[in-house]
């Protein structure tokens, strides 16, 4: 009644409660909070779910965005304290996922008390609207049916690479079993393309995709559940970079599918833009900024690997002296464990040299990316 009622006096749309939960990865935690902060733009009230960990790694720009931490369970042979692919090995990803399907029990007694408050006083207050989910998520669309509340699928990763997986009636109609079977043009895409793998992309993606882990079901099956569950899939992309491939899906997966655009991280990037002037002079970031600045143009090779990426000790001793023979310019930003696989003096050498800059931890990388010297 209330919903015909601003229609008739054409009064403006109430904002929406959303209720964001992505999977326990930072390169999921960027683009759910980068979406959570468009909404928040647009006088939408969001609900970013985790667990405290991860809440407490996290950096808000808009009082319309609030924090919901849930305890992850312990997991026998998971380690204390991880709660997210950052803290563990790669071989442990597989327990994160089991803690993991565990929130649904907390999820859902948060659900029961957010729609049992009806219309509260702030936005918060009132029960969600949507519920946009990740590809881990196959357990939630049973519980958010309980309470008529709608999900939405939002797929971080790329046009290409959602039509390349496609949805469960595609693969059952053409099984992917081998490596092989991967490094060809799927069946239901009736273009030319050249969406494959390689044969060492194939055999990674068939073990860590395709196939049953410690936690159940593989990752693929996860996605399927939930896509089949949702009513709409929000993707990563635009028609300026995707083209053809927003309507493809939409048909592909017999649902619409929303582009919300590549969501770099604007308020970041609009710092950068805007130099460092509030930056301490004395901070780490101020100190790195000053080495760029001394530095010719599009003279530097700024290198990470992110969160993610396992580097074993040859990886990382193989890098440095390729850096160091070849004699370029870097800023090399390293997480901590792997700092210590540097080869020796090779800090000091480097720093000696003027050439480069290793530093451990946190950078500030879209300042980085934007400054001049990098390129």
């Amino acid at each position: 009644m209330a919903e015909a009622s601003r229609e008739a006096t054409g009064a403006a749309p109430q904002p929406l409660h959303v209720v964001v939960f992505p999977w326990l990865a930072f390169g999921h935690f960027v683009p759910f909070l980068e979406l959570s902060e468009q909404l928040a733009r647009r006088g939408h009230a969001v609900t970013f779910v985790s667990t405290p960990r991860n809440v407490a790694r996290l950096r808000l720009v808009s009082p319309r965005i609030r924090l919901l931490p849930l305890l992850l369970p312990s997991v026998d042979g998971l380690p204390d304290g991880a709660e997210s692919t950052a803290d563990v090995p790669p071989e442990k990803v597989d327990l994160l996922k089991v803690a993991f399907d565990g929130l649904a029990a907390p999820f859902a007694g948060f659900l029961d008390e957010a729609c049992a408050g009806g219309d509260g006083a702030t936005e918060f207050g009132r029960r969600p609207d949507w519920i946009f989910v990740d590809f881990a998520h196959y357990w939630l669309p049973p519980i958010a049916e309980q309470h008529k509340v709608p999900c939405a699928l939002f797929h971080i990763c790329p046009a290409p690479f959602m039509a390349f997986i496609g949805p469960k009636a595609a693969n059952d109609a053409h099984p992917r079993t081998t490596a092989e079977d991967l490094m060809a043009q799927p069946r239901w895409i009736p273009f030319p393309t050249t969406i494959a793998h390689r044969l060492h992309e194939a055999r990674d993606m068939l073990v860590q995709t395709f196939r049953a882990n410690a936690s159940g079901p593989s990752d693929a099956c996860r996605l399927w559940q939930t896509e089949q569950r949702c009513p709409l899939v929000i993707l990563r992309g635009s028609r300026e970079v995707d083209g053809p491939l927003g309507p493809f899906l939409a048909d592909l997966f017999s649902k619409p599918v929303a582009l919300c655009g590549l969501l770099a991280p604007y308020d970041a990037a609009l710092a950068a833009q805007e130099g460092a002037d509030h930056v301490d002079d004395e901070s780490e970031s101020a100190s790195l900024m000053r080495w760029l600045d001394e530095q010719p143009a599009r003279s530097v090779i700024y290198v990470a690997f992110g969160s993610e990426a396992p580097l074993t000790g040859h990886h990382v001793r193989e890098l440095a002296l390729g850096l160091e023979l070849a004699g370029a310019r870097f800023l090399w930003a390293l997480r901590g464990p792997s700092a210590a696989l540097l080869p020796d003096g090779f800090e000091e050498r480097v720093a000696v040299s003027g050439r480069g800059v290793v530093r451990v931890g946190w950078v500030p990388q879209v300042r980085i990316l934007a400054h001049g010297a990098v390129g």
